[in-house]
């Protein structure tokens, strides 16, 4: 992949892709022209990357129509192809291309911003990039699990929270969902095939069962529903179930649309067009003074340093096992066998390993940046530690 040169390229350009594989870059004709106007009405050179990174975010913290969010989607490209491809790679199925487990990462960009802190010194590429893996393994397995299993056998393992957010998302009012997951308990609580509950395969129920599901749910409509829900039949429980079960998928396997998608019945239109052509002025006079982003770049500098003094003070097995793990890529089985130890005990060495790690940074969080290391700060502390020892002890030769 050819690397992006200058500022305004960083926020106004996408990944192209050809054959599941990165093209060229792609630019954006209004993100440029945003950019252009940045620069222009601040009356200064394009500026450092940490600079516009936090002036973006913190214009999309205030921005109504969200145009910001669009030049941090174009900063994120690299972090979310490497992220992709990485995932893509290892993971088993091939099912989900490059491209599939990219479009999946970068529309859950929300999730990445809305969990990004950046008081606490970490680059928002590195926090994006373990955001955007976690999230294509977890979607990944999720959509691989929707799509092998049957109706039946899907809400027969779907918990009921996940249910009422999928009817929630569906648009049904709330005595709707309340009528819908009471057909679900009924159909949890009677429908007992003979294969395994694991299995993905289950069949239709039969008659007899579909009658006793509907005559239970008519019992408890009584006490659990509102005053006049009326009877249904099988046929009416079957159906709710069904669309139960469409829910459930559309809200675990969403539907990807591209900026440049033609809006429903207006083929020459694109999403992208109905972005306002500039952002507005008046906000600008909320960027972020450069003094903050040296601050930030000292903060990184100065986290660095703790993780490099903290893994120096770990004894020489611990050294080679994070050496093995990280730096090599190798699996616990395959650092126990190089080792000649338990795979068990390796786990430990790693848990404790993290722990250490973890430690050094939480205390210097408090030291330096002030910040009480509680759970969330701990648990942002926690993926960047992990993404940094991925990407520095590759090239670590301790």
């Amino acid at each position: 992949m050819r690397p992006r040169q200058n500022i305004t390229d960083l926020f106004s350009t996408f990944i192209q892709f050809n054959a599941d594989r990165f093209s060229h870059w792609i630019t954006e004709p209004k993100l440029r022209r945003s950019m252009e106007n940045a620069i222009t009405w601040l009356q200064q050179t394009e500026g450092s990357e940490s600079f516009w990174v936090l002036y973006w975010y913190k214009y999309w913290q205030t921005e109504a129509n969200n145009f910001s969010k669009f030049h941090l989607t174009a900063y994120l490209q690299e972090s979310c192809y490497w992220a992709a491809q990485k995932t893509s790679d290892n993971f088993s199925s091939n099912q989900y291309t490059l491209s599939d487990c990219f479009q999946i990462a970068i529309a859950n960009l929300d999730t990445v911003l809305n969990g990004y802190n950046p008081t606490q010194g970490f680059p928002l590429k590195n926090y994006a990039s373990a955001i955007f893996s976690s999230t294509i393994r977890n979607l990944l397995r999720d959509r691989l699990e929707v799509n092998i299993s049957t109706t039946w056998s899907l809400l027969r393992r779907i918990s009921q929270k996940r249910l009422v957010e999928s009817l929630q998302q569906a648009g049904l009012s709330e005595e709707k969902i309340a009528t819908y997951v009471l057909a679900w308990k009924c159909f949890k609580t009677l429908y007992l095939p003979e294969q395994a509950t694991g299995t993905r395969k289950l069949p239709t129920p039969d008659k007899a069962t579909w009658e006793a599901i509907a005559n239970y749910y008519n019992q408890q409509r009584i006490a659990q529903l509102q005053p006049g829900a009326s009877e249904v039949n099988s046929e009416i429980l079957e159906k709710w179930l069904t669309n139960c079960a469409k829910a459930a998928r559309n809200y675990l396997y969403p539907p990807v649309v591209s900026l440049n998608a033609s809006k429903p019945g207006q083929e020459t239109d694109e999403f992208i067009d109905s972005l306002p052509e500039t952002a507005a002025e008046s906000l600008l006079t909320e960027m972020i003074a450069q003094e903050e982003v040296q601050n930030r770049a000292v903060q990184i500098e100065s986290m660095k340093t703790v993780l490099d003094g903290a893994i120096t003070k770990l004894d020489p097995e611990a050294q080679n096992i994070i050496n093995l793990y990280y730096g090599q890529n190798l699996t616990q089985q395959q650092i126990a066998q190089q080792l000649e130890i338990k795979q068990y005990t390796v786990s430990r060495r790693l848990t404790k390993i993290r722990e250490s790690l973890l430690l050094a940074l939480a205390q210097w969080s408090q030291d330096t940046l002030h910040i009480s290391p509680n759970s969330n700060v701990l648990k942002d502390i926690s993926i960047v530690m992990e993404e940094w020892l991925k990407d520095n002890l590759s090239n670590s030769n301790f």
